[in-house]
């Protein structure tokens, strides 16, 4: 395999050993996929079975939209799984990594009638670009993936009703980043809940002002968060690179 693809392995087995640490994984359920440079309609995912701090780059199964495998490997993939992933690539060509999970706090926002509250800066970041869809299944009908992806359009992060979360990254820190703003956001959300009491939202113009600041100018988010979330797997799980 040329550079360009290992440097991709490496950066999506970091992501799943992150996610552990972050106590995101399921068992051996849900998945983050990532289109492989230079190789149009090519794609990683992880192997089903493996738990995510298990996962290390050549680990990682090459497969096509469709989920099949089209490179030697002994592991089997979840195709099922990949099927909202590969809804997603094949409507979001700026879609590199695409993290589907079942994290707690997003189920349990996900499930309130109003999402996500403007509460906390963290979720200020995905203030009117958030999209939620609601559950029909586990999503495996060429249909509901159609309409998952539409309402999904442009926005770079779901919540899956009763179901989980979903980002969109043109790099594979920028989902990862994009994950971990939303997760925070709605254990924010939850804890504050628990609190009782009358919550505090920012006006919308305010809200409105802080979105453009942390957009900035636009660019691909986890740039300088990447290199030193990979510093801190290097110092505690270095296997990832194997």
């Amino acid at each position: 395999m040329n550079d360009n693809e290992w440097q991709t392995r490496v950066d999506l087995a970091a992501c799943y050993r992150l996610c552990a640490l972050n106590g995101w994984d399921d068992l051996v359920y849900t998945h983050i996929s990532a289109a492989l440079p230079d190789q149009p309609g090519h794609f990683l995912i992880n192997p089903f079975g493996l738990r995510f701090d298990e996962i290390c780059a050549s680990s990682l199964v090459k497969i096509d939209l469709q989920g099949n495998i089209v490179s030697g490997s002994h592991h089997k993939v979840n195709i099922s799984g990949f099927a909202i992933h590969g809804a997603v690539h094949a409507a979001r060509p700026d879609a590199v990594c695409v993290m589907h999970l079942h994290n707690v706090n997003g189920i349990a926002v996900g499930i309130q009638e109003l999402g996500l509250l403007p509460l906390s800066q963290h979720a200020l970041r995905f203030y009117g670009r958030l999209a939620y869809h609601d559950y029909e299944g586990l999503a495996l009908s060429a249909l509901e993936q159609g309409r998952l992806t539409a309402t999904l359009g442009d926005k770079p992060a779901m919540l899956l009703r009763n179901h989980g979360t979903l980002t969109c990254g043109r790099s594979i820190a920028e989902a990862y980043v994009l994950m971990d703003t939303l997760d925070k956001a709605c254990a924010i959300q939850l804890k504050t809940q628990a609190g009782g009491g009358k919550l505090h939202q920012p006006a919308p113009d305010i809200c409105d002002k802080t979105y453009t600041e942390l957009i900035g100018n636009g660019s691909p988010e986890g740039i300088l968060e990447w290199p030193a979330l990979l510093r801190k797997l290097d110092q505690s799980s270095p296997t990832y690179r194997t």
